[in-house]
């Protein structure tokens, strides 16, 4: 969400000469308590380690979620998390960010669980102005239940343990919306969504297996921090992620990402031509097509 068409629209500003990508600075691991708070069903989030370490429960009930303390205008956001175990099928466990507008911007991680022994789904998705439909999955390439994974925003560039899996540029120029003036708040949740999230909600939440749980730590913030009626920041062009070297991917990791298309995309809404007959404009530029 880099909120500066300037300096900085990260990864967004179409380069006219080569820059040289950068790896996210690592994170600073926090306890969840410098950052977030519990949104709803505090009942349903446990705190381990002195809160270092936050486990979300899932029953028959209810799920639960948390948010920041902060909106931010851009920045770098990670999360480390362990998924829910076995058979997680009709849960979906969510990292995103978010706008409070009704033309909001959004940002999405969404983790589609599934019948013991197939593959988590994770699927992205870009909203600016209040539209989405811009859905990408994979399967990632571990079992992101058997230990923590870093998942990360660098603002528009999204992240899995430091591997570029999606990026979303700045193509105002060509009539795309671009989320760089909604200050957004951080969330996270897990939630029963057997309506759709496991082959088009065909799979059902197995409740003989409850409580689903998903477990969290790092709670990593390094961003612009500003109100919600902010339209700029005021540190423009003096932190490290607002610098060129964090603007676009490097050759290596456009290498990378291209693996992940190849061999671990199964769904790009880029590609899609029941849905879009005519590519989305702002495809090609971020090389999905």
């Amino acid at each position: 969400m880099g909120r500066l068409p300037l300096t900085l629209c990260l990864t967004f500003l179409v380069m006219a000469t080569v820059t040289f990508g950068m790896p996210p600075k690592k994170a600073v691991d926090v306890p969840f308590g410098r950052n977030y708070f519990p949104t709803w069903a505090f009942d349903h989030i446990k705190y381990l380690n002195g809160g270092s370490e936050v486990h979300l429960i899932l029953d028959k009930y209810t799920g639960t979620g948390f948010q920041s303390k902060g909106s931010y205008l851009f920045g770098h956001f990670s999360m480390h998390i362990k998924m829910v175990p076995g058979d997680s099928a009709g849960t979906v466990t969510a990292f995103y960010l978010s706008s409070q507008s009704s033309v909001h911007d959004e940002i999405d991680f969404e983790f589609l669980g599934n019948r013991t022994g197939q593959p988590y789904i994770l699927q992205t998705n870009v909203f600016t102005g209040g539209k989405g439909n811009r859905e990408q999955r994979i399967n990632l390439w571990f079992d992101p239940s058997k230990d923590y994974h870093s998942y990360s925003v660098l603002w528009n560039m999204f992240f899995v343990d430091d591997v570029p899996i999606r990026v979303f540029k700045n193509s105002k120029d060509i009539g795309v919306k671009f989320p760089f003036n909604q200050p957004m708040k951080i969330y996270s949740s897990l939630w029963n969504a057997d309506d759709w999230a496991t082959r088009g909600g065909l799979e059902k939440t197995n409740w003989a297996k409850a409580p689903f749980l998903a477990s969290y730590r790092g709670f990593h913030v390094d961003g612009c921090e500003a109100s919600v009626n902010a339209k700029f920041c005021e540190t423009q062009g003096k932190r490290w992620w607002d610098q060129k070297e964090f603007q676009d991917l490097d050759a290596q990791q456009y290498k990378r990402l291209k693996w992940v298309r190849t061999r671990y995309t199964i769904y790009n809404y880029c590609t899609d031509r029941v849905r879009f007959p005519v590519p989305p404009p702002e495809c090609r530029r971020d090389r999905d097509i």
